[in-house]
């Protein structure tokens, strides 16, 4: 029997057009490394009614999970040689926010614009290396959809692209002799964004380490409606405070702010429960009509 196969598209795309950067000739194998990095790619899963196609099937997975290690293996290399070669400094939050005070140097955000439009450093320049997926096309309709079942509703993490204009608009507002601190939430995307920067001139680089989620509110000056440590919560886990974030947030803030999600979560069981008996009522309503 034939095997029907059934691609779940990637979380986060990754298109590459060189036409729309100057420096993708130069830099193309590094992207390509960087988008096999960072991409959070579902394999492809094969249905077959045979025993064969089941053996099958997992072989494809373990190959594809082994390629993905693989990958970001080979990129944690290249991204640990930079730092170790002293190519990219090495800043923690404070020493940054120091850094920034003192020696007038730039902060740039490359988060995503869910994540920056909740907390920033005041004073940054924001050009996002990866940024939400606007298009509405049927491709990127599909990634939306496979993200938000495979625990998007859950995270709130958005379907995510690559940039391609991401360098030269760095080099439209920054010469290559600039000194840039590069941040984003966690310290992975800043980190990428580091080589890109390096492969492209930048030499000047400076790497705030675990990013702006392991800063203390003093450590740099922000502005936004959250703190920097809750910019990349989102979805259900977020609305109940079932994040690590939310809950040492709690133990700062005391009861007060753990009765908010108390609160909600009190709201989301007593709306599933009355969901759960209006379908029941529904579906006695609907055995009614057709008794009749």
């Amino acid at each position: 029997m034939e095997a029907t196969v059934l691609s779940i598209s990637p979380l986060i795309s990754t298109p590459c057009n060189p036409n729309n950067n100057p420096h993708s000739n130069t830099h193309r194998l590094n992207k390509t490394h960087l988008f096999n990095s960072l991409s959070f790619t579902h394999k492809p899963l094969i249905f077959q009614s045979t025993y064969k196609g089941v053996v099958k099937a997992q072989a494809v997975d373990e190959d594809y999970e082994l390629k993905q290690v693989k990958d970001m293996a080979a990129a944690r290399k290249r991204w640990d040689a930079l730092v170790r070669e002293g190519k990219v400094k090495v800043l923690t939050p404070k020493e940054a926010g120091y850094a920034i005070q003192l020696s007038g140097k730039t902060l740039l955000d490359v988060r995503p614009s869910s994540e920056h439009e909740k907390a920033w450093v005041k004073g940054s320049t924001w050009i996002p290396i990866f940024d939400v997926d606007t298009q509405l096309d049927a491709g990127t309709l599909s990634r939306k959809v496979t993200s938000y079942m495979m625990g998007g509703w859950w995270s709130g993490v958005p379907t995510l692209s690559f940039d391609n204009r991401f360098i030269s608009k760095v080099t439209e507002k920054f010469p290559e002799d600039a000194d840039l601190i590069v941040a984003c939430q966690k310290g992975l995307r800043s980190l990428a964004a580091c080589e890109l920067l390096y492969n492209a001139g930048y030499r000047n680089l400076f790497w705030v380490q675990g990013g702006l989620e392991a800063a203390e509110e003093e450590d740099l000056e922000r502005e936004g409606p959250q703190p920097f440590k809750l910019a990349g919560v989102g979805g259900l886990s977020g609305f109940l405070g079932w994040t690590d974030q939310q809950r040492a947030q709690a133990a700062k803030e005391g009861w007060g702010y753990r009765l908010v999600f108390t609160g909600r979560l009190i709201g989301v069981v007593l709306a599933a429960d009355a969901l759960f008996l209006a379908v029941q009522q529904a579906a006695r309503y609907l055995q009614d009509i057709r008794g009749n």
